[in-house]
């Protein structure tokens, strides 16, 4: 049986989603940024963000061990974002994704998340490689990666006509 995940850094606890946090993911799919930058859900009420819950995160937690993952305040609980990885049919490589309320960006939280997933992702899974990707103009996105030790490698399409993504590699 898999182990669920549960990190507490200085502020945040970050561990498995569950369906029990379908209206937090709701809030947090529907933010303008997260559609912009992301993609659409299609999660347009409860029962949606239960199902993208249970079909996306809860099911790789399954497969591979590991996932998107909640990240709350330590303090009081307060959910506030998702951070974790992801092992897309796309990408031959694991990747980080992250994403944030709007009133919580800018805090370093993303960082202080991010941070421990990457931690967890080398010395607790034994992944060598972890990349991300991101639209060219996220660039609240890319800083924070450069921030984290990430380096551009390329930019690439995963289909013809979808448009072209930006590659980095974590090279810590």
């Amino acid at each position: 049986m898999i182990t669920p995940l549960v990190i507490e850094t200085p502020r945040l606890k970050i561990r498995w989603l569950e369906v029990g946090d379908a209206a937090f993911i709701y809030t947090l799919v529907n933010d303008p940024a997260w559609i912009r930058y992301i993609g659409d859900k299609n999660v347009s009420n409860l029962e949606d963000a239960k199902t993208y819950i249970e079909t996306g995160p809860v099911e790789m937690y399954r497969k591979l061990g590991f996932g998107l993952n909640h990240v709350s305040l330590k303090q009081d609980g307060t959910p506030i974002g998702i951070c974790g990885l992801l092992k897309r049919e796309t990408l031959a490589d694991v990747d980080i994704g992250f994403a944030l309320l709007p009133e919580y960006r800018r805090q370093g939280y993303a960082f202080e998340a991010a941070t421990a997933i990457l931690e967890h992702g080398r010395t607790r899974l034994g992944i060598e490689r972890i990349v991300a990707i991101l639209t060219p103009d996220n660039l609240a996105s890319a800083k924070l990666l450069c921030k984290l030790g990430f380096e551009f490698e390329n930019s690439y399409q995963k289909e013809p006509d979808l448009d072209k993504l930006d590659l980095y590699v974590f090279n810590k």
